[in-house]
C-alpha cells in the first residue's frame, strides 16, 4: 500500500482510527475477503462519522483515485447478500 487514507482534520482521534479500518476493510473485499457483518458494523461506524453523503461520496472518490478500490461497490454488494458471508470482490 502506498497511498494514504482520506481524513479529516476535524476527526478526533478515535474517528481517525474507525475511518482507516474501514477503509482497510474495502480493501480487505478485494485483497481476500472480510465477513459481510464485520464490513457493515465498520461501515455504519463509518457513516455515524460521516452522515452526509456528498461527503462520503467526496471520500470514496479520493480513496477510489488512490487505491483503486471503489467502496460504493462493496457496501452495495455486501447490502444486497444474504447471511453473514465472506465478501470478495473482483
Amino acid at each position: 500500500m502506498n497511498y494514504s487514507y482520506p481524513l479529516n482534520d476535524s476527526w478526533s482521534t478515535e474517528e481517525i482510527v474507525d475511518v482507516i479500518n474501514y477503509y482497510s476493510f474495502i480493501e480487505k473485499a478485494y485483497e481476500k475477503g472480510i465477513i459481510q457483518q464485520d464490513l457493515l458494523l465498520a461501515y455504519n461506524r463509518f457513516k455515524q462519522i460521516v452522515p452526509s453523503k456528498s461527503e462520503e461520496k467526496q471520500l470514496d472518490r479520493e480513496f477510489e483515485k488512490q487505491s483503486g478500490y471503489i467502496p460504493f461497490r462493496v457496501i452495495k454488494y455486501a447490502k444486497e447478500k444474504r447471511g453473514n458471508d465472506l465478501i470478495k470482490m473482483k
